[in-house]
């Protein structure tokens, strides 16, 4: 069974809501290949590894969460060196390559934050930026909060202990989102979360007096395009794989 190309597309990009985002990036197709899909591979991270997985297994396209960005092809355009390749082979195998970056992160039912969130046990989710907000049943040591996200995503954390040592108001905004501790710290929330950290954040942070985990810009952005995946799956009864392409950073 296939699925035509625009129909996964234009289901995606209407989910996501993506018209309501201002991007570096276009957020749904961004490399157009045939037109009937049979199967979908899913990545966080657009690379020649992920790409050479596709082809291995055959699949008609590529979804992932970071795609081509503006900052890689230039503007004017300027196509060279790693992105050219990365293209090329796409192309030569005619495989589509779609892209959902901050509408992924921002999404409330499947985003990258609010899975985050639902696996760390935050209640009472609601949207702070792009990412998420909420708060635990019970306030639990900061110590032992960092450890739950280390043993849940499976990565290693850098934590600064600046706003107490108990968490109990928490704020995630997934990736490398560390600029963004302000709007935790407005929001009245006790830590916050992302997946990298700025050199020049941490004395910002530590003077903000709010605790902070940096759980890794990867480990923190899978959750949601896994989730897509799923969605399309059921949605279209269509295959769909996920490829775990490993990055502690």
């Amino acid at each position: 069974m296939s699925v035509k190309r625009d129909k996964i597309v234009n289901f995606c990009r209407e989910y996501l809501k993506v018209s309501d985002f201002e991007d570096y990036c276009f957020n749904g197709l961004q490399i157009e290949g045939k037109q009937d899909v049979k199967k979908i591979v899913t990545g966080v991270s657009f690379s020649q590894k992920l790409i050479k997985e596709a082809i291995k297994r055959k699949a008609d396209m590529i979804i992932v969460h970071h795609g081509v960005f503006v900052r890689e092809i230039g503007s004017p355009l300027e196509l060279k060196g790693v992105m050219k390749n990365r293209i090329k082979m796409v192309l030569q195998n005619d495989i589509n390559l779609c892209g959902f970056h901050l509408p992924l992160d921002a999404h409330l039912v499947i985003g990258n934050n609010a899975s985050l969130c639902k696996l760390l046990g935050v209640k009472n989710i609601k949207p702070l930026y792009v990412g998420c907000q909420g708060e635990l049943e019970k306030k639990m040591d900061f110590k032992k909060f960092a450890e739950l996200v280390k043993k849940k995503l499976n990565t290693n954390v850098y934590t600064i202990n600046a706003g107490g040592n108990f968490v109990k108001k928490i704020g995630i905004i997934s990736g490398g989102a560390s600029d963004y501790f302000e709007i935790a710290k407005d929001a009245g929330l006790d830590t916050y979360m992302c997946g990298e950290i700025k050199e020049g954040a941490v004395r910002k942070i530590e003077e903000a007096e709010i605790n902070f985990i940096s759980a890794g810009h990867y480990n923190t952005e899978k959750l949601g395009i896994k989730n897509l995946g799923e969605l399309l799956s059921k949605k279209f009864n269509i295959q769909v794989e996920f490829v775990d392409i490993p990055c502690d950073i």
